[in-house]
């Protein structure tokens, strides 16, 4: 997915979140940060403004295959190498991001 779609979304939500909230809001978020966080855990607010984020750990398996090994096969080289590559390698996505607005998913990685 495309990360600038991505926080695009999120940018739009939020700001159509401000424009409608702008009078006393109680214990409603005021920042992005704290209204992304209410989306990911209050499931009655995040249906409210449409917006739906969910962030799971990737799997040992998931990661060895992004980073491109065979892991049915150990990728031709042993296991424990193959384990520490990837826990290394920065560039390889630790965590799934799900995103759900408008009926429509967007995964990214991180």
């Amino acid at each position: 997915m495309n990360k600038e779609k991505y926080n695009q979304i999120i940018s739009d939500t939020f700001k159509n979140y401000i424009s409608k909230t702008n009078e006393f809001k109680g214990d409603w978020p005021d920042t992005m940060e704290d209204f992304i966080t209410k989306c990911k855990t209050n499931p009655e607010f995040s249906e409210k403004w449409g917006l739906k984020i969910e962030e799971r750990e990737l799997s040992e398996k998931e990661r060895i295959i992004f980073a491109g090994y065979d892991y049915e096969n150990g990728g031709g080289i042993g296991w424990n190498m193959i384990r520490e590559t990837v826990d290394m390698d920065n560039s390889i996505p630790r965590k799934l991001i799900t995103l759900t607005y408008n009926n429509e998913t967007i995964e990214s990685y991180e």
